[in-house]
């Protein structure tokens, strides 16, 4: 049997359908049927050749889709829920080895074969199906998968796996805690998830910075207290002094979600004395700023960067959508969907950033929209 495919085929050219073998599923594995991915921003990195990608490959690694084919070991997700097949699930991008230092000392997040996830591997080879664009993804063994609750659409949960569980993650690495004031700069989809994120952890004074008068807005939604557009400020300066105003000297966290390197040179400094700085946004090896190492040391200050999350993340994120749902408007996160066979008109529209993040369906009759 054959299953469908978008294919990357090389940086800023179309992607083209090609057709894959089906894996047999192994005992302990799980075969995805696809309903909904988006594109992140490290896709778009991805496509324009700024993060490594090989021809034929699937790319694309936030999704959600629905058990096509359960191993015959599996009878539960991982947190003990009876599987089966058709329920719909999510699960992490990306799958450790389970044999190096970091695996077998439970620190998977940290295993380097893990960048083989989603999106990164040549698809030309079994099992071929490791990317979100494309009718199945294959899930291997001891993969992290937990069951979707129905009240949850496939819209609302497509994200989860990469932006709000990186975010959760990340705020964790930074030790945010209640009380605290945290600055976000970025108000993209990694951006609200942290303001909301951050609102749930305890944090009494969120400040968020964009350049779209609409993304702004939607932080408000989102729970943060005070915007501010970057445009209305002439110089870094301003921007900085006008934070250090509505936090009383800075913010505990700092967080960059922009994936701009110039946002660093300003965050940094938008951290007040032995502030910490979270970095995730910038993910290209080939941009760089001038640093001076006394913004960090001269105020005790730490700069965290953070790729990934711990599976505990994932669960985390699936909760807060589950329970907070009412609070927040997650299902704006997708502001635009595409039929997947619309891939390139949907990448070219999510390049110009006119999107939060843009979706793709990539099947109709089972997606829950």
């Amino acid at each position: 049997m054959q299953g469908w495919s978008y294919v990357y085929t090389g940086a800023n050219e179309p992607f083209e359908k090609m057709e894959f073998p089906v894996p047999e599923v192994e005992a302990d594995g799980i075969l995805v049927r696809v309903t909904v991915s988006s594109i992140c921003g490290s896709d778009l990195h991805g496509w324009h050749g700024e993060t490594p990608r090989a021809p034929t490959t699937i790319m694309g690694h936030e999704m959600t889709g629905r058990v096509e084919r359960l191993g015959k070991n599996v009878r539960t997700d991982a947190v003990g829920q009876e599987l089966r097949e058709g329920d719909r699930i999510v699960y992490s991008y990306f799958y450790p080895c389970h044999h190096c230092q970091p695996c077998l000392s439970n620190d998977g997040h940290h295993c380097d074969a893990r960048r083989i996830g989603a999106g990164r591997s040549k698809s030309d080879k079994p099992p071929h199906f490791t990317g979100a664009y494309a009718e199945y993804f294959y899930l291997r063994p001891d993969h992290f998968v937990l069951r979707t609750p129905d009240s949850l659409s496939d819209r609302v949960v497509a994200p989860l796996n990469c932006a709000l569980a990186q975010v959760i993650y990340g705020l964790d690495q930074v030790n945010l805690s209640a009380g605290e004031t945290v600055v976000i700069q970025g108000a993209g989809g990694l951006g609200l998830y942290a303001t909301a994120v951050a609102r749930e952890a305890g944090a009494v004074n969120i400040v968020v910075l964009d350049k779209r008068a609409d993304r702004l807005a939607m932080a408000k939604a989102f729970g943060a207290d005070h915007v501010l557009n970057v445009d209305d400020f002439e110089t870094p300066e301003q921007r900085i002094e006008a934070v250090a105003d509505l936090t009383g000297g800075g913010g505990h966290v700092v967080a960059e979600l922009v994936g701009h390197p110039s946002a660093l040179t300003e965050g940094i400094k938008m951290s007040r004395n032995e502030g910490r700085y979270l970095v995730i946004g910038n993910i290209s090896g080939k941009h760089s700023i001038p640093f001076n190492p006394a913004w960090l040391v001269h105020s005790n200050r730490r700069m965290v960067g953070v790729a990934g999350y711990q599976a505990w993340a994932l669960r985390r994120g699936l909760e807060l959508l589950h329970r907070r749902g009412d609070r927040y408007p997650f299902e704006k996160i997708l502001s635009e969907l595409y039929p997947i066979d619309q891939i390139n008109t949907a990448f070219a529209e999510a390049d110009k950033g006119a999107s939060i993040r843009t979706g793709l369906v990539c099947d109709p009759k089972l997606a829950v929209l």
